[in-house]
């Protein structure tokens, strides 16, 4: 059984898969390279009871021409992976070179035993774990780059024979960020790992970009401090930058691009920059730290990140309350935004979501449309703002309105429950309309305070009709995102899965302009090619 997913107001689409199983990896150089993290990350999913598959989007037409939009040339030979009306294919395309020995030699001379040209191990890098996206070719080689340097001296050889380089970090994208479409170098940053250096009273903290968020709001705890962005288990700090990624918390502090300060960054040539200082302010030059943000692996390869941090909250209040109406409960949402209350998470789920939630936790709580509300701050403040969200809530015909203090309780409250909200209302329900009327099983869960949210449809993925009408769902809702103004992607970037929606959304003259920027920055194309600008645009 597959999942599909497909909403998101400011309109994000998003196309992920839970995979129920472990593989089991190949050592290499007499030990294995899979990092704890990446262990702990498939025992999390594994106990996922539902697959899901997510894309966001918002819209009002009924019928959209699916057709590329393109011209029939490609300006990036060698890949196609435009979708045509009707087509479910989602295999990438792109021509290949075979890697020279004399290549491999020198790639060994700098990494010795951090590298490995295993199939298993190629054909694990190149196959996604939360996604539906494939390419026809798996990376060539995988390395394991253990500092800044060694990173350096993999791309300087990569741009001498002009071999690709594809970016892992945690490995949950769900938009073929990680793909090798022309095979080529896999760097896989699980081993530069390090938390470089804490500055309590500054705030904030220097990190490579194998460090994932979780294992950072651990370290960090003792100090009183927490890095707020929350994607999902297993997203490492790196990819994380390199998505633009959000989360739950972003409502009150805002996606990645507001929390990294400076990045170092190895360039295609092997040329290492910094984008900024540690100043939480600057008006120095252009904002590299923002280009870099959001450019998947592009542009180049990011080596370290300086992120902001925030203090831990003295005192949180989670509620959450039920509505007739799917709408009612975006209406709630939308309202409490505009009244000024300072939420930190706002989330809803429609009555499917929640009666799957009973059925994988052993619940009883009441299958209807429910939002659920995080506030911190002091004890006297997040009391006070619990009981204005209670009295907009009745004024709204919500009922069941409950709210808990105790940890363990809040905990469990939120226990799998956690998602997006925006023009939301209206496009919730009418992607909600078109949901509830397909044959697929399909449920809507939401960041209801900034605006997004994620349709999830269940469908199997070798039954051709049912991947057809998941493909249509899918691009109904981002469709309708675009039509009010939202975007087809709000958290995961935009990959391959997205490409085909980048003009409709941006137009040529944008399209062109990143094609301008990656032609200098990258003038030999190996970094992740393929990825994020169209095929067809050309300069």
């Amino acid at each position: 059984m597959g999942l599909l997913s497909s909403a998101l107001f400011v309109a994000s689409s998003r196309t992920f898969l839970f995979r129920f199983f472990r593989r089991a990896r190949p050592s290499f150089g007499g030990r294995s390279h899979r990092s704890d993290a990446a262990s702990n990350r498939s025992v999390a999913w594994s106990r996922v009871l539902l697959p899901l598959a997510v894309a966001a989007s918002a819209g009002s037409a009924l019928a959209f021409d699916l057709s590329r939009v393109s011209s029939p040339c490609l300006c990036d030979p060698g890949l196609e992976s435009c979708v045509r009306r009707g087509d479910t294919d989602r295999v990438v395309k792109g021509s290949r070179t075979e890697v020279i020995d004399e290549f491999i030699r020198e790639l060994k001379d700098v990494l010795q035993d951090n590298m490995t040209v295993d199939y298993e191990e190629r054909f694990f890098h190149g196959t996604p774990q939360n996604s539906f996206h494939r390419a026809v070719n798996v990376p060539d080689v995988i390395v394991f780059p253990r500092s800044q340097d060694d990173v350096h001296k993999i791309v300087v050889v990569c741009n001498k024979y002009k071999v690709p380089i594809v970016p892992y970090g945690g490995a949950t994208s769900i938009e073929g960020q990680t793909l090798s479409p022309h095979g080529g170098v896999c760097i896989d940053m699980s081993l530069m790992k390090k938390i470089k250096s804490p500055n309590v009273e500054d705030m904030d903290v220097v990190v490579e970009p194998g460090v994932g968020w979780i294992e950072l709001n651990e370290y960090l705890k003792p100090f009183g401090l927490f890095f707020p962005l929350d994607p999902g288990p297993g997203a490492t700090i790196g990819g994380m930058c390199a998505t633009r990624c959000s989360g739950s918390l972003a409502v009150r502090y805002g996606t990645m691009r507001d929390n990294v300060i400076n990045l170092q960054v190895v360039l295609g040539n092997g040329e290492i920059i910094k984008t900024g200082s540690r100043a939480r302010k600057s008006a120095a030059g252009y904002d590299l730290t923002r280009l870099l943000i959001g450019s998947e692996g592009t542009l180049g390869v990011i080596t370290e990140i300086t992120l902001r941090l925030q203090k831990l909250p003295q005192h949180s209040v989670v509620a959450m309350c039920n509505f007739k109406t799917i709408r009612e409960a975006a209406d709630v949402a939308i309202a409490t935004m505009h009244s000024g209350i300072q939420v930190s998470r706002v989330e809803l789920l429609d009555e499917v979501q929640v009666k799957a939630t009973n059925l994988a936790n052993g619940k009883s709580l009441p299958e209807l449309p429910t939002l659920m509300f995080e506030f911190i701050g002091t004890e006297a403040y997040t009391r006070e703002q619990t009981l204005n969200v209670q009295k907009i809530v009745s004024d709204h015909n919500g009922s069941d309105f409950v709210y808990v203090e105790d940890a363990n309780a809040k905990t469990e409250l939120w226990r799998d429950v956690c998602v997006p909200l925006s023009m939301l209302a209206e496009c919730i329900s009418k992607s909600k309309q078109e949901l509830d009327a397909s044959p697929l099983m399909c449920f809507v869960i939401a960041h209801a305070g900034d605006g997004n949210f994620h349709a999830v449809v269940m469908f199997d993925p070798d039954q051709k009709e049912q991947c057809q009408e998941a493909e249509r769902l899918n691009n109904f809702m981002i469709h309708t995102a675009l039509s009010m103004e939202g975007t087809c992607s709000g958290e995961h970037g935009i990959g391959t899965g997205k490409m085909k929606y980048l003009e409709k959304e941006l137009g040529i003259g944008a399209l062109r302009t990143m094609k301008r920027i990656k032609s200098v920055l990258d003038p030999n194309n190996i970094m992740n090619p393929g990825k994020l600008i169209p095929p067809h645009v050309c300069i």
